[in-house]
């Protein structure tokens, strides 16, 4: 039984149960990784930015009138000029055909909403590789993943990193978000960098925010989705700018693993070791801040070598591929039989 669905106003066996086929498939999947926990994951499935829509679908044992558990979950996030798909599906009902009706339901409604092209991450050396190259969809853009055991963390080392920034420069540290006001040079720096080394490949399926308006509205939006953000800047002293900066967000929905969002050197300050000083402060805060932390995650492109440097001098292993796939949605629609 497949039928749209809306996490925010969903019973709460409705998303326990989801959590169940959640953490199946992260462990059959992704076993190192932690189990997710039932801590704003409704907020998390649900909340969106301003201008961005999110719609889902769920299969579901049984019948109508006796529903039983939820075995498979997607949706489509219309944003920009790409719709964002998402599927999870319980290990159990693989490859009898519930992903492919699920995808079909988000093609549909993407191609009905006007979207030309849907996108998606898919993890290296998973079934979701040969699902979504059989339904149309080529690889765009490839990263790795890194993970950073904190407990392999050689924190003498690290206090010297955290304190190697050049002259003219000082690192603040800000949990929760920048103050407001620095947001307009922090959307700068972020959108000089974009500018700069925008990568044609990447799709932008997990898009930053490059103006004061968007940012702010990312920032509450974190929040209402149970994911604590935490910000390290380097401020150059002279003009009061920032110069680099790094973003760690703290889930609740698995709160002993961080994921580090963008870290950024805007070009005209980079060989200052900027971006070692503010990423070894951003651990000591972590340790601090959040004491049931044990990991960080982070995300680069393969090209990215003096960030892979950095991730590895700290101590960050590399981990998995992520993928970004795309394909038109008319033909998606058409190979799934989906009807426009």
């Amino acid at each position: 039984m497949v039928r749209e669905w809306d996490p925010l106003t969903a019973p709460d066996e409705e998303i326990e149960s989801l959590l169940g086929t959640l953490n199946a498939a992260l462990a059959a999947d992704l076993p190192e990784d932690p189990p997710w926990r039932n801590a704003y994951l409704r907020e998390y499935l649900g909340e969106t930015m301003q201008g961005e829509r999110r719609i889902c679908w769920v299969a579901q044992e049984g019948t109508p009138a006796s529903p039983g558990k939820l075995k498979a979950q997607a949706s489509v996030l219309l944003l920009g000029d790409i719709g964002v798909l998402d599927l999870l599906v319980h290990p159990d009902y693989r490859r009898a055909g519930v992903g492919r009706s699920l995808i079909g339901e988000a093609a549909r409604r993407a191609y009905r909403e006007g979207f030309t092209s849907v996108g998606v991450e898919v993890i290296g050396d998973t079934p979701a590789v040969p699902f979504y190259e059989s339904i149309g969809f080529a690889c765009a853009y490839r990263e790795s993943r890194s993970v950073l055991p904190l407990s392999s963390v050689d924190w003498l080392a690290l206090g010297e990193m955290s304190r190697g920034i050049g002259a003219g420069y000082r690192i603040e540290y800000y949990p929760g978000g920048p103050p407001e006001e620095l947001i307009a040079s922090y959307a700068r720096a972020k959108a000089e960098v974009r500018d700069v080394e925008d990568d044609p490949g990447d799709l932008d399926l997990r898009p930053s925010s490059y103006d004061p308006e968007r940012l702010r509205d990312s920032i509450a939006t974190l929040h209402r989705r149970g994911m604590k953000p935490y910000i390290v800047l380097a401020i150059h002293e002279k003009t009061g700018e920032v110069a680099g900066l790094t973003e760690v967000v703290v889930p609740a929905q698995h709160p002993s693993r961080a994921d580090q969002y963008d870290t950024i050197v805007v070009p005209d300050h980079r060989g200052y070791g900027i971006d070692r000083a503010i990423k070894a402060r951003m651990l000591f805060e972590l340790r601090s801040a959040e004491p049931q932390l044990t990991e960080v995650q982070t995300w680069n492109a393969l090209d990215n070598a003096p960030m892979l440097k950095v991730n590895a001098e700290l101590g960050f292993l590399p981990d998995r591929e992520w993928r970004e796939y795309d394909a038109d949605v008319a033909d998606v629609v058409a190979r799934l039989g989906a009807p426009a």
